[in-house]
Formats: C-alpha cells, sequence, structure tokens
C-alpha cells in the first residue's frame, strides 16, 4: 500500500458568504473538512493523509493520527496541489488522490474503486450525469448540448503519482481539476461513475438539513456450559456460552434491534426468525452486515453507539478494547463513535447468579440527502 491522500482546504469561500471559511463550517456536527479527514483514515488505505490549508491555527487544537500531516497552502487551487505534491515527492508514492474539503459526502467504497482501478490507469476521475438541461454561450449565442453526453467530475480524483508530478510543475494555466492536466495534454483519463450524494458545496444553500433519529436495543440471553461465548463479534475465553437460536451475542443482537429501531424497521426477530432452519448457529456478524449494508444504501450515518454489557462475569474491562475495535471493523465505524461500559446487578436475578448477561443500546443515526 503506496497510497497518499491530499486534501485540498486552503480557499476563502467568496461564494459560500459565510463568517468562516466553508471548510471550517459546522456540518453535521463538525468542521466540514474533518468528514474527509475522518473518511481517509477510517478507510485504512493511506500511508499519509495531507491537509493544505491556509488557516495553521486552526489546526493547532485538532488532534489527528500521526499520518496526517498539515501545510501551507497557495493563492490558488493548483498552487496548492502544486506544494503537496511537491512535499510528498519524498516519499515517493505510487498513487494519489486528491480532494477538495468541500465534498464531505463521499464513500469510503469511492475511495477503494479509485485506488483498484489505478492498478491498470494512470488518471481515474469520478463522474455523474447532469440531471439539468445544459446551455452553452459562445460569442453571446446560446447552443444547448446533450446532457446524455455531458457529465460532471467529481473529487477524489486518483493519479500515479510521478505522471501528475511531471504535469503540474510544467503546467501553465491555472486549473479548477487535476483531471484537466492529462485533458489538456491528450492524455487518457478513465472515468469511473461517481456518487449523486457526492455534491460540492459552494453556496450555503448547498447544505441540506439532515435528520437525525434514536435508537434503543436489548437482548439478554442463558449462560450454558459447552458452548463458546460470543461478545461484540469476538470469542470471550469462559466456561460457559449464551444459549440461542444462533450464536447468541447480545452486544450485536442488541445493536441490531437499536439500529432497527431507529430507522423504523421493527425487530430483529423479523429479519432472523428463530424458527428458521438456516438461521441456526449463525454468526451474528453475519446478521449484523445487511443491516449496516442497508444503513448505507438508505444514506445514514451513524452519530454515536453506546453500549451497556450488562454481567457479574467476564469483567468487560479485560476485552473493552478488543469488542471496540472488533465493533468498529463490523460497522465501519470510528472507534471514538463506540462505548461500551460494563455493568453489574448487585447479585441480583438471573444475571447476579451469573445465569445470563445482557446487553442494552442506544445508537443515534442521521438520515442526509
Amino acid at each position: 500500500m503506496n497510497n497518499y491522500f491530499v486534501i485540498l482546504g486552503a480557499g476563502k469561500s467568496k461564494r459560500f458568504q459565510g463568517k468562516i471559511a466553508k471548510q471550517f463550517y459546522n456540518y453535521r456536527n463538525k468542521d466540514l473538512i474533518d468528514h474527509s479527514i475522518e473518511k481517509s483514515l477510517n478507510s485504512r488505505l493511506f500511508k499519509k493523509i495531507i491537509i493544505v490549508t491556509n488557516n495553521l491555527k486552526k489546526f493547532k487544537k485538532k488532534k489527528y493520527d500521526k499520518s496526517v500531516k498539515i501545510i501551507k497552502g497557495g493563492k490558488e487551487r493548483s498552487d496548492s496541489s502544486l506544494i503537496a505534491l511537491k512535499y510528498l515527492r519524498k516519499f515517493k508514492p505510487t498513487n494519489i488522490l486528491i480532494h477538495d474539503a468541500a465534498r464531505p459526502n463521499f464513500s469510503i467504497r469511492l475511495l477503494k474503486k479509485l485506488i483498484n482501478k489505478l492498478k491498470k490507469n494512470k488518471a481515474v476521475v469520478p463522474y455523474v450525469y447532469s440531471t439539468d438541461s445544459i446551455k452553452y454561450n459562445f460569442q453571446n449565442r446560446l447552443f444547448n448540448l446533450n446532457r446524455n453526453k455531458a457529465f460532471l467530475t467529481q473529487t477524489p480524483q486518483g493519479f500515479k503519482y510521478n505522471n501528475l508530478y511531471k504535469l503540474a510543475i510544467n503546467q501553465k494555466n491555472k486549473i479548477t481539476d487535476e483531471a484537466t492536466l492529462f485533458i489538456d495534454n491528450d492524455l487518457k483519463v478513465t472515468f469511473v461513475k461517481g456518487e449523486n450524494k457526492n455534491n460540492k458545496i459552494t453556496f450555503k444553500n448547498d447544505i441540506r438539513l439532515d435528520k437525525t433519529t434514536f435508537g434503543i436495543g436489548f437482548d439478554i440471553h442463558r449462560l450454558i456450559k459447552n458452548k463458546k461465548l460470543f461478545l461484540g463479534g469476538i470469542q470471550i475465553p469462559f466456561h460457559s456460552g449464551l444459549q440461542g437460536h444462533s450464536d447468541g451475542d447480545v452486544i450485536l443482537h442488541s445493536i441490531i434491534d437499536a439500529i432497527l429501531g431507529a430507522t423504523q424497521k421493527k425487530d430483529i426477530g423479523t429479519y432472523y426468525p428463530s424458527n428458521k432452519e438456516k438461521f441456526k448457529n449463525i454468526r451474528s456478524p453475519k446478521m449484523l452486515k445487511p443491516i449496516i449494508e442497508n444503513l448505507n444504501r438508505r444514506n445514514y450515518l451513524i452519530n454515536n453507539l453506546d453500549i451497556n454489557l450488562i454481567c457479574e462475569k467476564p469483567k468487560v474491562s479485560k476485552y473493552r478494547n478488543k469488542i471496540i475495535n472488533s465493533l468498529s471493523n463490523l460497522m465501519n465505524l470510528d472507534k471514538n463513535k463506540i462505548n461500551l461500559k460494563g455493568k453489574t446487578v448487585e447479585k441480583l436475578g438471573l444475571i447476579g447468579k451469573e445465569k445470563a448477561i445482557a446487553s442494552e443500546v442506544v445508537i443515534s443515526i442521521t438520515k442526509y440527502d
């Protein structure tokens, strides 16, 4: 993996007409630029993530992974891009993705698609077709363009580093994206289908209103001998496991129920009935996977996941980090958005007698267009 990700965020955002540059505008409870930083980090596809900015003070209080580097940008977008390319030269990158901070809604799936296409191509650019009719003004005359033959390019855009660098250092004109360098030099650009949700935020009304909902999940299972114990998708060393038609993972089951509740989709038993033989002994990560995929298809973003694991034994603190890491991987979710607490019941009831384990979950999700 010799991939590098550059986020261009040095612009003044004149068209946005805000009190601050749009890349620092609060968007879904964080600075707009932080969405791109977080997704590129969570993708685990890049050796380094370079943020190009002209407001270094804004980043002094921010704490990022050591792979994130903040550098000062230039006057124009093309200047900032070239500064980043020159900075990265010492690392000898193979692939580089260049992205506008004003596009916070791209998916990790798009990042993977671009990098995969770079195995056999030197320039890979996402696009979407225009849904509007397009007019072209030439010498004060209007012409209609066939919108089926015109398309809109997006970022991130992927390139073989050496090819892009050679073009960038010799550029004479100001450019609005790196694909222009290849096109102006009659070099091949491979276009891949982009994402309609990956819109560029230019004006304030480009920021859409989002809907946030909450869900509550609960599950409890008896402990039985001669069965493996699974919690949060991992096996926990213990003398007993949880009884159930599946593997009995109460954490994943309560997460599924919480998600279904937040999206108004009934309960886990509707999708995985206990009287169906095909679900017998099914591992709970397989049950969670389509639920998460459905969230992504419907443009939901998980804001926070809070879990109470209720048991006398095993002690939650011993396995807390491993369970959180597992949940982060299974849900493609930042670990900072996951909280796991251990609770006892003061020796009361089945749980107090170490005959059962329960889990309760509260989840916050946001639906965006």
